[in-house]
Formats: C-alpha cells, sequence, structure tokens
C-alpha cells in the first residue's frame, strides 16, 4: 500500500508540473500586455516599462516560469491584476458555493442514473430498457446551455417553481443542479446498465441463483456492488470536473462559483485568475481520482493496491 501511495502521489506532482507549464505557456502566449492592464490605457511607456519590470514581465519565459514555481511551492497564486486581491483569497470565497453545486448535482445524477441504469438492465430488450437508453443518450448528449435555458424557462418562468437565477438557498440550488444532474445521470445509467448486465452473467450470480437465493437476493448482495466499482471513478472525475466550476452553467443561472470566476477573468484577460483556477482544478482532479483508487478495494476487497 506504502508503494501504491508513493507512486500514485509521484505521478499526481507529475500531472501538477505538467499542468502548471501548459497552461503558464499558454498564458505567456496570449497577445496581452498585464502590464498595460495594470497601469491603465492613459499610463505612459515609461510607466508601463517600470510596472512590466517590477512584475518579473522582461524576464526570459523559464524565469518567469521558475519565479511562478517558486511562488506557488508557498502557497502564493499571485494576485488579480483587475481586482488587486490575491488569488487564493478570491478562490476562497468561490469554493463554497462550487462545493454546493457539486454535492446538489453528484446527487441528482446518482438519484436518477442509477435506478434507471439498474431498471433498464433488469429489463434488457423489453420497453424500459429502450426507453430508458433512449432518455439517456438524450440527456448525456443535451447541451447545458439549451438544457439550463429549458428549465429556467418551464419551471421558473412558465410556472413560477424556482427562481430564475441568483445564489441563495436550496430554491436556487435545485436548477443548475438538476441541469448538470441530468446529463451526468445518461453517463451514469448507461455505466450501470452495461456493468449490471456483466456482473448478471458470471458463474457466481448463477451459482447463488442456483442455491435458491432470491432475485433481489442477489442482485443487492452480490451483483451491485460488484457493478459499481466504475461509479466511484466516475464521481472522482465529477469532483474534479465540478469543482474546478461549470463555466456555461453558472453564467446562465449567475451562480457565483469558480466557473463564473474565472469567465470574468477571461473577459479582462486577467492572467492570474487564470492560472490559478487551472491549477486548483488539476490538484482537485488528481486528488479526486486518488481518492478514487483507494476507495475501489473497500467496495471490492479482490480490487489491490497496484
Amino acid at each position: 500500500m506504502l508503494g501504491f501511495l508513493g507512486s500514485r502521489l509521484l505521478q499526481s506532482l507529475l500531472v501538477l508540473l505538467a499542468a502548471s507549464f501548459i497552461t503558464f505557456t499558454l498564458v505567456f502566449l496570449l497577445p496581452a500586455d498585464p502590464a498595460r492592464m495594470v497601469a491603465g490605457p492613459s499610463a505612459s511607456v515609461q510607466t508601463v516599462t517600470s510596472i512590466r519590470h517590477e512584475m518579473g514581465l522582461d524576464r526570459p519565459f523559464l524565469g518567469q516560469y521558475g519565479a511562478y514555481l517558486g511562488r506557488l511551492v508557498q502557497g502564493d497564486l499571485g494576485r488579480s491584476y483587475k481586482q488587486n486581491t490575491p488569488v487564493s483569497t478570491l478562490l476562497a470565497s468561490r469554493i463554497g458555493p462550487t462545493l454546493q453545486l457539486m454535492l446538489g448535482a453528484i446527487a441528482l445524477e446518482l438519484l436518477i442514473g442509477l435506478p434507471l441504469g439498474i431498471w433498464a438492465a433488469l429489463s434488457r430488450g423489453r420497453w424500459p430498457d429502450t426507453v430508458v437508453m433512449g432518455l439517456a443518450f438524450l440527456g448525456a448528449a443535451a447541451p447545458q446551455f439549451w438544457l439550463a435555458l429549458s428549465l429556467v424557462y418551464l419551471l421558473a418562468y412558465r410556472f413560477n417553481l424556482f427562481p430564475l437565477g441568483g445564489y441563495g438557498g436550496l430554491s436556487h440550488l435545485f436548477l443548475p443542479a438538476l441541469t448538470l444532474g441530468i446529463g451526468g445521470a445518461g453517463w451514469y445509467a448507461r455505466m450501470m446498465r452495461s456493468q449490471l448486465l456483466e456482473v448478471l452473467s458470471q458463474d457466481y450470480i448463477r451459482t447463488a441463483r442456483a442455491k435458491g437465493q432470491t432475485a433481489r437476493g442477489v442482485l443487492i448482495g452480490h451483483a451491485l456492488r460488484n457493478a459499481t466499482l466504475p461509479i466511484a471513478t466516475m464521481i472522482g472525475l465529477d469532483i474534479g470536473t465540478f469543482m474546478g466550476g461549470v463555466v456555461v452553467v453558472e453564467s446562465v443561472f449567475g451562480w457565483p462559483g469558480l466557473g463564473r470566476l474565472v469567465w470574468d477573468a477571461i473577459r479582462v484577460i486577467d492572467i492570474p485568475i487564470i492560472v490559478g483556477v487551472v491549477i486548483f482544478s488539476a490538484f482537485v482532479i488528481t486528488l479526486s481520482n486518488l481518492l478514487a483508487d483507494f476507495v475501489q478495494p473497500l467496495i471490492d476487497p479482490r480490487v489491490r493496491y497496484r
């Protein structure tokens, strides 16, 4: 286990290093002048040159990247050019709403997708299977902006069941979480169906049935536990994706999460925020995948740390 932990931690560090390098390179190549942005459009050339020197922007690429890594190791993500506020402070102020949206979306994904996938698997070849798989395909393929606007129009505008947008209690959370949940539920339903059908065809399932166990006992006691292994990995990926911010959904509903923060930063080319959100997203994704790898042996002891 210690060897597995060390290997996975090393891989995670390499992933974070690669993510920081690629992101920093892409931002470095942008045709924008952060010094001019900080100084303002009416600043003189001498002022812009002085600010560029103070920010270290007149150094070569590797020098700038090395300085950024040195600050990053110390937990310093830089300061926003536009707001003149530490990026870590801005991220901290948006993590709470993003975490709420993530938990709501994953809960709805599981509540909708897993029962439908089980129903489809148990009804293989019959009309419920066809209907569920058709709905799963539509849910997974539907564009988020179209789904979000449709839910706003139907449930918020026409029937006035939920607020049109904004940040508040569960009523504000439901529509953005449902938008993400419907799309994710399609993938969970398809995955649950395929995994459950594979498990139900195994020899030990036939043995359990031959011993006289009921269909419910076989399903709950044997099949579901083994069929949920890929689900744990999918949840880990969703945690990383949602904690990185969901730009479209947060913009439609006016949700003040990380996605909205990075979208506002992109519009004004606020480079420290853009890089900071990408690094944070990469960290959350690698951490969630690492946790998923540890959870799998707890679900199925046959899976070993490797």
